[in-house]
């Protein structure tokens, strides 16, 4: 129960991922959001599909505006990542101490104890990031 390093590296890990995949994110945001009749401006389509507006998001607006609202989005994955990994990691060598005496079974119930609490625990990250993610689509 002393070795920290699944947290940390679960949460290194969280980041790094969520780096790279969100301008997807973001392309799939403004995907949902393009001609939704509450917003005037959002009324238009302007985005044929993923690649369509991924490059014309980074055309006219640059890589900053795939990266617009990281912020939460990273405060999600350092919470969710490193308690996610960390209690799996924790729980599997509380049970089994050597690797080859693992199951799956035990693999199962780890990681659905483990999803669970990271879920509980970083939910309030994941609204900040949705909700944010949302106010800064449609500007």
């Amino acid at each position: 129960m002393n070795d920290w390093r699944p947290f940390v590296y679960g949460g290194l890990a969280s980041i790094t991922a969520e780096c790279g995949t969100f301008p997807i994110d973001t392309t799939k945001t403004r995907l949902q959001i393009q001609g939704q009749k509450i917003e005037s401006r959002h009324a238009e389509l302007k985005y044929r599909g993923m690649i369509h507006a991924f490059v014309r998001i980074f055309r006219e607006e640059g890589t900053k505006a795939l990266y617009s609202g990281i912020e939460p989005a990273l405060l999600r994955q350092a919470t969710y990542g490193t308690i996610k990994i960390g209690i799996y990691h924790t729980l599997k060598r509380m049970i089994v101490h050597d690797p080859k005496d693992e199951t799956l079974a035990t693999n199962v119930v780890c990681g659905v104890i483990a999803g669970i609490v990271s879920s509980s625990i970083a939910n309030p990250t994941d609204v900040l990031k949705v909700s944010t993610k949302g106010e800064v689509s449609m500007k």
